[in-house]
């Protein structure tokens, strides 16, 4: 008696589940249906709206050169008049043709145009710290971007994506695609406060070399280990100062106070002139300068993870862990290992500038 009562529970728990299955389909479809609807009344009403302005400003325009051209119909039978001879008698004529038709007639049949979908839709939607990372459909759309980073997202609040196109000379823009919802769940990246030298914004994720700390500057670094691989890291310089050797931005395993640059040990960065350090050496390879609009991105993974007296690691220096380091900087990028002793759950960022004027966004 118990198994049948089993069974009987079982079975009505898969009809509960099967039930809230077809609810959502059903949800989903009335959804579907009413997105359909709405956007063939928006489609209609944007038809009706602009060939009736359209039909309105032709009504203007014909209308404006009737009266232009009857005004020198009236002006040449005035002057014609006065003095009248016998030999100068006008013959005032109009002189028309149905040119202008066929070239209206062209325009207007190839006038506008109705899709079931938008030009342009969302493909993607990746949650970043603080930010969303929102990628469209490259089949739909030929441009130079792809996709953008919104940021200043609090963690976990549903925010509405989407997105819209605009050809080269064209001043209208293309319908809004459907849009996407989506959060993250990711903290935003802060800079640490109470460093001398910066201001920071309210969410901390700006921060502005100022003049309080002229000769000296430590590193301002993340108020936590917040970083982790697998994700990307995005500096963007919102201005720029002057240049100094031992200025840059970059990633390390630990804050360590007193520092001016982040060119030193268990850390990797790149220079204000390009420069890319890893552990303190300089790399051969170099990225362009760091100027106003620059992003510096870094993308990090876990190639290899030793054990403790693993003879394999002894070309390493004595590393346990191998992380494969990817900087970007405009259209150019480089590629290395970064050997680091132990590993690590999360790393610090940091940035250090010499002079005032900088002012750089992390996300």
């Amino acid at each position: 008696m118990g198994t049948v009562w089993r069974s009987q529970g079982y079975s009505v728990e898969e009809s509960r589940n099967y039930r809230r299955e077809l609810q959502l389909r059903l949800t989903g479809l009335k959804q579907a249906c009413t997105q359909v609807r709405g956007s063939s009344s928006q489609a209609r009403d944007a038809l009706r709206r602009h060939f009736s302005e359209l039909q309105g400003a032709a009504t203007r325009l014909l209308a404006a050169r009737l009266a232009q051209l009857v005004s020198q119909v009236d002006a040449l039978e005035e002057n014609s008049l006065r003095p009248l001879t016998a030999l100068d008698v006008a013959c005032v004529s109009a002189q028309l043709d149905d040119s202008v038709l066929d070239v209206l007639k062209e325009k207007v049949v190839g006038h506008g145009s109705v899709s079931s979908h938008p030009p342009v839709q969302i493909v993607e939607l990746q949650e970043r710290p603080g930010a969303m990372l929102v990628r469209w459909a490259k089949d739909a759309y030929v441009g130079g971007d792809y996709e953008v980073v919104v940021v200043h997202l609090d963690p976990h609040a549903e925010h509405l994506f989407r997105v819209s196109a605009r050809g080269d000379g064209c001043s209208s823009w293309s319908p809004w695609s459907i849009p996407q919802a989506g959060s993250t769940s990711l903290a935003p990246h802060e800079w640490s406060p109470g460093t001398d030298g910066y201001i920071l914004s309210s969410r901390r994720n700006i921060a502005m070399r100022c003049d309080s700390a002229p000769s000296h500057c430590p590193v301002l670094y993340s108020n936590a280990p917040t970083y982790c691989c697998g994700q990307t890291l995005t500096f963007k310089v919102s201005t720029a100062g002057q240049a100094d050797h031992r200025d840059g931005v970059g990633v390390c395993v630990e804050r360590e106070s007193g520092q001016e640059t982040l060119q030193r040990d268990q850390a990797v960065c790149i220079s204000t002139k390009g420069a890319v350090f890893v552990n303190g050496k300089e790399m051969t390879n170099r990225l362009p300068a760091l100027a106003l609009g620059s992003a510096v991105t870094f993308d990090m993974e876990v190639i290899a993870l030793f054990p403790a007296g693993n003879n394999n690691n002894l070309s390493e220096g004595g590393a346990n862990i191998k992380i494969r380091v990817t900087i970007g900087c405009g259209s150019r990028e480089v590629v290395f290992d970064w050997p680091l002793e132990t590993p690590v759950d999360g790393l610090f960022f940091g940035c250090c500038f010499a002079h005032t004027g900088w002012k750089v966004l992390v996300y």
